[in-house]
């Protein structure tokens, strides 16, 4: 009986998923990163040593897919917007067990309804395929959405903060007042302004206003640091350099929109010659056609 089932194509499968599952655990691991890290540095190295360039991609991808440590995961929870990062080290394991179990169901699914092994292995192939792009693809939308999101709503904040200077308060008394009352008004830039704010305690304003770059790249943000790091650096005044930025700002999205509509026309004509031109030369010359067939 158990050779019966061991000889089971089926049964092999769900083995080698099993076996692929526990290493991905072990590799997933605090030491199995660890020492993961250890060897794909060696054999980076000896790549860069040897000739054999087109094993960096590889080994780069397989780093990035299976050993994902505790603060890269922390970094992109909080750069998709989910700044509770307690199940962040639960991200990984959770996404091959997820693998797993949706192989094993395949697997008895194909056992109950009698499916062929191909359509098995395509199955099963769909599913890995899935299981492993789409939370990344979902965590990579919402940072994007993240980024534009603070670039659209960076001018208020420009704007608050050149009252808050324009009223007697430094850069830093001004950030620390933001970031809470920011909170309701956009929690994302309420957070960014009070990462910033800690940071500025511990490293100083112009490294925490690059890390703030860091964690939102955009354009917008770019102009902000740049414009008020040199701001402090010259002396310049810094509430008219802030007005005049806000007010950059929004002239340029405000431009970005005018693109937008303008692109509109053309792309609006797509589905009209789809759905009304071609059904309007069908309808006038099918008559005179099925005329000169009969």
């Amino acid at each position: 009986m158990l050779d019966k089932l061991i000889s089971q194509p089926l049964f092999l499968l769900l083995l080698v998923a099993f076996l692929v599952q526990l290493l991905i655990i072990l590799i997933t691991s605090r030491k199995g990163i660890k020492r993961g890290l250890e060897w794909l540095r060696g054999k980076e190295e000896e790549t860069k040593r040897e000739p054999r360039q087109w094993l960096k991609p590889i080994v780069r991808t397989f780093r990035s897919a299976f050993s994902a440590g505790e603060s890269e995961m922390k970094r992109k929870f909080i750069a998709s917007g989910f700044y509770n990062t307690r199940f962040a080290i639960y991200y990984m394991p959770m996404k091959y067990l997820l693998l797993f179990v949706g192989v094993s169901v395949l697997v008895w699914l194909s056992r109950v309804n009698s499916w062929s092994l191909p359509d098995t292995v395509l199955f099963c192939t769909l599913w890995v395929a899935a299981a492993l792009i789409l939370p990344d693809m979902y965590l990579k939308t919402r940072s994007r959405n993240l980024v534009l999101r603070v670039s659209n709503k960076l001018p208020y904040m420009i704007d608050l903060l050149a009252v808050c200077v324009q009223t007697g308060m430094t850069i830093e008394a001004s950030m620390e007042y933001l970031s809470q009352e920011m909170k309701d008004f956009d929690p994302d830039l309420g957070y960014q302004l009070n990462k910033t704010k800690d940071r500025t305690k511990v490293i100083g304003l112009d490294a925490a206003l690059d890390e703030m770059f860091e964690r939102v790249p955009s354009s917008e943000m770019r102009s902000f640091v740049i414009t008020l790091k040199q701001s402090i650096q010259y002396g310049s005044s810094i509430y008219e350099v802030l007005t005049n930025l806000s007010s950059e700002i929004r002239e340029v999205q405000m431009l970005t929109i005018e693109e937008k509509i303008g692109k509109l026309a053309a792309k609006m004509s797509v589905p009209l010659i789809l759905f009304i031109m071609f059904p309007i030369v069908i309808l006038v010359a099918a008559p005179g056609i099925m005329r000169v067939m009969n």
